[in-house]
């Protein structure tokens, strides 16, 4: 790292090129070739830096493990079952989530509007079979009951208003003792969904940048 601060200074060169390092130590103990991951608990030190290690990010298997939450609350169990599926099966943004609307839902044809902003391209998206029970479900039984204010937004806080930014953060906050070690939030989660999809589902890029928006 003292070589390469010298030819670059740029704090994000340094911390992509021990991301692939580690990347490659990852390989080399999935072979077999080491026993050790000498720079696991290695990380570039910047104050001015947010960005999230991608060796930090989930995988499928463990974003599946954040459905099985308990809740104190009945109605709870099936909104979260939702809010939590639009994050880990079509990787919306908390802004996506809270600007959803009931009318952005065609459960009859196993899709989702999502609707533009000024970072993100409009797109309609496919639910998965296992997504429309539960949606079906919360929008005919749980959401009717909780609902305490003439609203069309689809996912509401426990207090029956429209959930904010903050109440999706909540949400995700209340699972971090499933990943005691690593940030579990809405970006966090949005991240891995990208990756996963181009790592373990070998999505091409056009085809990931069209699913997420990005412009």
């Amino acid at each position: 790292m003292d070589e390469v601060i010298q030819k670059q200074t740029n704090v994000q060169y340094r911390i992509q090129i021990l991301s692939a390092i580690k990347r490659y130590y990852e390989y080399l103990v999935m072979t077999g070739a080491r026993k050790d991951h000498p720079s696991k608990k290695l990380n570039i030190k910047n104050k001015a830096n947010q960005d999230i290690q991608l060796q930090d990010l989930f995988s499928s298997e463990e974003l599946q493990l954040l459905l099985q939450g308990e809740n104190s609350y009945w109605f709870l169990e099936t909104r979260n079952n939702v809010l939590l599926s639009l994050l880990i099966y079509q990787g919306l943004t908390s802004d996506e989530i809270t600007n959803l609307e009931l009318k952005n839902i065609d459960l009859e044809n196993g899709t989702i509007y999502i609707k533009a902003s000024k970072t993100l391209n409009r797109r309609t998206l496919e639910l998965l079979n296992k997504q429309i029970l539960p949606l079906s479900k919360y929008i005919d039984e749980v959401r009717p009951k909780m609902l305490r204010c003439k609203s069309d937004k689809l996912i509401l806080k426990k207090l029956g208003k429209p959930i904010s930014v903050d109440g999706i953060h909540s949400v995700t906050e209340s699972l971090k003792s499933l990943f005691p070690d690593r940030k579990l939030n809405p970006q966090t989660i949005r991240m891995s969904v990208i990756c996963n999809w181009l790592n373990e589902k070998k999505y091409d890029l056009v085809k990931v940048q069209e699913l997420v928006g990005h412009k």
